[in-house]
């Protein structure tokens, strides 16, 4: 899961990302609501969590924004304002949750839980290839309904792969899905998450293809030809 952070408070936003990362999660992090449109333009994320406080462009209008371009994935609002009118505003504008300032932190991973949960159910729960299935709420993949055990950014390769099935992806799409801004995996990070992927996909009748030059198509074949 790759997340937008827009908090502007150094210290909240260095523990705020750092409790995120803790999760395996891709966390990029904006100190204000004026990068908010060019983020989203370049990066497709799974959540954003948006402080209301903001300098600038306040987190209501970057909401409204947000929603008013189409943009629908879920959205926690973090504020230091408690007073119902606040909130009630924010829902109105379309923001899926609310936490209130100072907050615990296992609060914060929990609701955010709570909220991909909630968005995957009412979009699509599991992918599919063959006899390849990943559950995307319980994060777990099965072959022919036996499990098989990934470690987080095998899944999370695996998971983007499937998403762009019959497209060849390059290793920089790839880096930039699963790694957060500050994060500099490298290419040969990539080519060793694939040779994994491969070796656990190994004559399952699902391969992971190198296209020279352009990056990896993942498909359906009679047999495995990649080594």
């Amino acid at each position: 899961m790759r997340i937008l952070l827009v908090e502007d408070d150094p210290s909240l936003g260095e523990t705020t990302a750092r409790a995120l990362r803790s999760q395996s999660w891709a966390v990029d992090w904006l100190s204000n609501g004026e990068s908010i449109p060019n983020a989203v333009k370049l990066v497709t994320y799974d959540l954003v969590v948006l402080d209301v406080g903001l300098p600038g462009i306040d987190g209501f209008e970057a909401l409204r924004r947000l929603r008013s371009e189409s943009k629908g994935m879920p959205i926690l609002m973090l504020t230091a304002r408690d007073a119902v009118e606040d909130r009630v505003h924010g829902l109105q504008l379309g923001a899926d949750d609310y936490l209130v300032k100072p907050f615990a932190l296992t609060e914060l991973l929990a609701r955010i839980q709570a909220l991909t949960r909630r968005f995957h159910a009412r979009q699509h729960n599991e992918l599919h290839l063959g006899s390849l299935r990943l559950d995307l709420i319980a994060k777990r993949a099965f072959l022919a309904d036996k499990p098989i055990e990934l470690l987080p950014r095998e899944w999370a390769v695996l998971v983007y792969l499937l998403n762009n099935i019959g497209k060849v992806v390059s290793k920089e799409q790839i880096l930039e899905a699963i790694s957060g801004w500050d994060e500099t995996p490298s290419g040969n990070a990539i080519e060793v998450y694939v040779s994994r992927l491969r070796t656990k996909l190994s004559n399952t009748g699902i391969s992971i293809r190198a296209i020279r030059g352009f990056g990896y198509l993942v498909e359906e074949s009679a047999h495995d030809t990649q080594p």
